[in-house]
């Protein structure tokens, strides 16, 4: 089965209802998942990474359950956290970026020619033996996506792709995002870095609120977040 496939999916703690049943499939090239913070955005990127598996129904991805079999999601599912440094774990770039690749059954001598190979691509090949800890964030979160890229999922997610950077970054990973073939899904809650999206998703306290065409989903949502604007919009997200 192809794509991502959430059925009757819920996720739950210590009895509060995080994510409720949700059930859709997700097979277009460019997904933006929109909402407000405290929406459930992250808890449902997480729970289609496999990080956690849902309190009651299904999530398949490629048609596997991806809590179950970590192993198979390597070539199927990248994810690209907003924080880099919650994803590296390496003191070097090429030992970051060669880890996905001996997980995924390359020995280190094919792994480090691959590593070579995919920084000159990027006109990085003097990344390769510096320090991770020299590199600044922008440069780190960019090293995490070319770790992913390094072993060519299928589909990668990407958790606030464009948080906390300045305008020409942003510039710069947007054609990159643009090129790459994959299926990408953005968690996002700015309307704007949606609006090329295939399809858009808008998740409200752990539902699906609208689902369709950026220009069908983005004007409802961007209509209640002013309504929203101009009273406590967020007293009910401590209930």
């Amino acid at each position: 089965m192809p794509g991502i496939r959430l059925d009757a999916a819920s996720y739950a703690v210590t009895g509060r209802e995080i994510l409720s049943n949700l059930s859709f499939t997700l097979t277009e090239r460019r997904i933006a998942v929109i909402g407000r913070n405290g929406s459930g955005k992250t808890t449902l990127l997480r729970l289609m990474a496999g990080l956690i598996a849902p309190s009651s129904g299904t999530v398949q991805v490629e048609g596997m359950d991806p809590a179950r079999d970590r192993k198979a999601m390597l070539d199927r599912l990248g994810i690209l956290f907003q924080n880099p440094d919650h994803q590296i774990i390496f003191p070097t770039v090429g030992e970051e970026l060669a880890f996905g690749l001996k997980q995924q059954g390359r020995t280190s001598d094919e792994a480090a020619g691959l590593v070579s190979d995919l920084l000159a691509r990027h006109g990085r090949t003097h990344w390769e033996k510096a320090p991770v800890q020299t590199l600044s964030h922008g440069q780190r979160h960019f090293l995490c996506l070319l770790a992913i890229l390094a072993m060519q999922p299928a589909t990668i997610l990407l958790d606030e792709p464009f948080a906390g950077f300045d305008m020409p970054t942003i510039a710069r990973m947007s054609r990159m995002f643009d090129a790459l073939p994959q299926r990408l899904i953005a968690i996002t809650h700015a309307p704007h870095t949606a609006a090329n999206a295939d399809r858009v998703l808008w998740l409200e306290a752990g539902r699906i609120r609208a689902d369709g065409r950026p220009g069908d989903v983005l004007p409802q949502f961007e209509a209640e977040m002013a309504r929203m604007g101009a009273v406590d919009a967020d007293t009910d997200l401590a209930l």
